[in-house]
This record gives structure tokens, sequence and C-alpha cells, in this order.
């Protein structure tokens, strides 16, 4: 995924509202952009820290533009928005890049399904049969690790996918839970148990029921964002 026009860089000054962020361009114009993110962003942002964002040019939205990536704390870079995680994967999937889901013969998109009215993120069509697939998107890095983290957040709706997805793999349903990381310099990925106990659980029995649990690093930069590489997930 190449950014079309290319990222302006500038510099946060604070994220506030969930969804907001003042930003200084780094022609010293003064702008509030919309932040994509749902996430607490912990250890994904700091004050004074560079940050790219696309600007838009159509005059019926409210905010002129979006924070894209983000430099860490820890001098890695994130993407922060995490709409970009299915178009990666999606990507990904149709160049054949994943090889675990190779072989389909059809993709669709936000699929209802499940007993607790879920949406998965995408409904591969192989001759055998579906399999479903629900996406995450990873940016929780620490400073002395190299190993990135899931949720940065407590998330009762990311238990919740991975209650639906372990019920489809007891009926004999092939169902997948991908961590696309977008964050640079990672090795490998866990559940963040320190941060939601019961997420980190829910995966667990997932993993014990047939889920099968993959992640995928990409190739970051303010030109673009590419999903390249298998990571190991620990812990299961």
């Amino acid at each position: 995924m190449q950014f079309d026009p290319p990222l302006e860089e500038g510099r946060l000054l604070r994220r506030y509202k969930r969804f907001l962020a003042d930003i200084e361009t780094s022609s010293g114009e003064l702008l509030t952009i919309h932040c994509a993110n749902t996430g607490s962003m912990l250890n994904c942002m700091s004050e004074g820290a560079r940050i790219w964002f696309s600007r838009s040019s159509d005059p019926k939205r409210k905010l002129p533009g979006s924070w894209e990536i983000g430099e860490t704390p820890h001098g890695r870079l994130a993407c922060i928005n995490t709409a970009r995680a299915n178009t990666l994967v999606e990507e990904a999937l149709l160049a054949g890049r994943i090889a675990e889901l190779s072989g389909f013969t059809a993709l669709k998109r936000e699929v209802p399904y499940g007993q607790e009215r879920s949406r998965i993120d995408f409904r591969l069509q192989y001759p055998s049969g579906f399999a479903f697939v629900e996406v995450k998107s990873v940016t929780l890095g620490f400073a002395d690790s190299d190993v990135a983290a899931f949720p940065d957040a407590r998330t009762e709706r990311g238990a919740k996918h991975l209650r639906e997805l372990a019920a489809l793999a007891r009926d004999g349903v092939r169902a997948v839970q991908l961590y696309c990381v977008n964050l640079s310099g990672i090795t490998a990925v866990r559940a963040a148990s320190e941060i939601d106990p019961a997420y980190a659980a829910a995966l667990l029995e997932a993993r014990q029921a047939g889920v099968e649990v993959l992640a995928y690093g990409v190739d970051i930069s303010p030109l673009g964002i590419t999903l390249v590489r298998p990571l190991p997930v620990i812990g299961l």
C-alpha cells in the first residue's frame, strides 16, 4: 500500500477526545486532524514526536487530514490508523503473501456470523469450504523487548470475536485470528495479559478449540506499508 498523495510530516502536540490530534506541520501550520484509533495507543505516541499524516481535499470533511504513522517513544514507526490493517491484509491475501491462507477462490469482507451478531473481517472460500479470518492491528511495543503485544487496552469486543471464532472451530469450520503487526522492529507477538487477562484467556481458549492464530509484520515508512513476513505468536 503506497500513500498517494505522499504523507506530510509534522509534530504531535496532543491527542484528545480519542479521535482528535493537534499537530504542527513542518512548515509551522497548526492543524487538528483525525486520529483513527479507538485504543489507548500505549507506548505509541509522545508529545513532540514526529508524525506523518494524509491531507484531504474533500471540502465536506470537518478535519483536513488523518494521522497515519507515528514515531514511538522507543524509536519505532507505528501505523496508528487501525483502518489500514484490513487493507494491508486484503492486499497481502490477493497477492498470495500469506502462505497459510493461499488458494482461496473468493473473498468477502464484513460477513455477518455467529451467535453474538459479529461481522467477520474476511470470509475466504476454498474448494473444501470457508475460512473465517478476524484481523487485529497491533501497535503496542516496549523499550526492552522486540515482542509486540495485543491489546493495548481492555477489549470485550476482541474477546467476543475470539469466542465466535472458537465456536466456529468447534463446529469444524476453519477459523483464523490474524494479527497485523503495524510496528517496525518486531520479531514476535504475544497476548498482553498484564493489560487484559480476560482477552489473553479467551485467546488461549480459542487456540485450544482449534482456532489458527497467525501474525504478520510489515515494512513501514512514510512512503507506504506492506505486509511481508510471518511472526511467531508466543505464549500459546
